[in-house]
Order: C-alpha cells, then sequence, then structure tokens
C-alpha cells in the first residue's frame, strides 16, 4: 500500500511498513521492543488513554509506522524510549498498577508483527520486590545484548577428558 506521509518539510512517498514489536509486562511497566536497525527520525507519542504512535525511517529509506490502542491507561510523562543501534526499548508507565490481560484494548487476534517477547517476560506470581527496584531506572532493560551473567561472554566447557575419566 501506498502511502505519503510528511516529514519535516518533505512529503516522502513509500511503502508503509511495520516493525516486529516484542512486548513484556510488569504490574507497572509494559515494555517494548521494536526491532529496526539503524532508525531514522524516531517518533514516539503516548496518551493517557493508553494510544502509544511510533513512526520512524527505516535505513533503506522505508517509512514504518504503527499505533496501539493499550489494553489501559498510561502515564505519558512516565514513558521513555531508548533507540539504540538495532532496536528501539519503550518503558511505557501504566496509570494503575496490576496486570493486563493483554497487551491490546481490542480482544481480536493482535497483528502479526506484534510478538510476546519471551526473553523480558515475566508472569505475575514471578515478579519480586527486587524486579520492580531494579526497574526504577530501566537499566535491567535498556541493555542491547540481554547478557544476564556475570562470565563476560564465556561459555562454559568442562574438561572432556576428565569427564571422560582419563
Amino acid at each position: 500500500m501506498m502511502m505519503q506521509k510528511e516529514l519535516g518539510n518533505s512529503v516522502v512517498a513509500s511503502n508503509l511498513r511495520h516493525p516486529e514489536v516484542l512486548w513484556a509486562q510488569r504490574s507497572d511497566k509494559v515494555y517494548l521492543t521494536i526491532a529496526l536497525p539503524d532508525a531514522k527520525d524516531v517518533s514516539v507519542k503516548s496518551e493517557p488513554q493508553g494510544l502509544f504512535s511510533f513512526s520512524a525511517m527505516g535505513v533503506q529509506g522505508e517509512y514504518f509506522d504503527f499505533s496501539l490502542q493499550l489494553y489501559g491507561g498510561i502515564i505519558p510523562e512516565g514513558c521513555k524510549t531508548k533507540v539504540g543501534l538495532r532496536n528501539i526499548l519503550c518503558s511505557i508507565q501504566k496509570e494503575q498498577k496490576g496486570w493486563w490481560q493483554r497487551l491490546l484494548k481490542s480482544e481480536e487476534k493482535p497483528a502479526p508483527y506484534l510478538k510476546v517477547d519471551w526473553n523480558k517476560w515475566c508472569d505475575e506470581d514471578e515478579e519480586t520486590s527486587s524486579d520492580l527496584a531494579y526497574d526504577d531506572d530501566d537499566a535491567k532493560y535498556g541493555g542491547e545484548d540481554d547478557e544476564s551473567s556475570d562470565d563476560g561472554g564465556m561459555l562454559y566447557l568442562p574438561d572432556l577428558e576428565k569427564v571422560r575419566g582419563k
């Protein structure tokens, strides 16, 4: 579908595309990871009634755009965005603390570009007070490589000769 979109002072005609969007939640926040490497002109808007809008220009000049009517209300001032090399990380503050049944207000099947982020997912009964304290800075969420161990990226390999008994 061709669409004209005004960016700054220029009108760009391009194919409208949706980036892959991964989501996870905590009782007080929703996290969106938008997979769009080297994005330019990133625009994120959050409205109190739960409308989240995103637009950006891809590395080859493609225009990416989507809007989500979230399940509940949000606090726009509490929403943070971090543009990385490979993706855009959005932390969205929920208006009321609690677990949402789903990401979107609509009960229809979500668009194919929306997927659960199982790497960041946390069930209601798994959320601990240490998770909440860590989330204040969003430092836990802000990393691009999702390295959670302290081993400097080294894998543990057992001494195979000892294992075999030689």
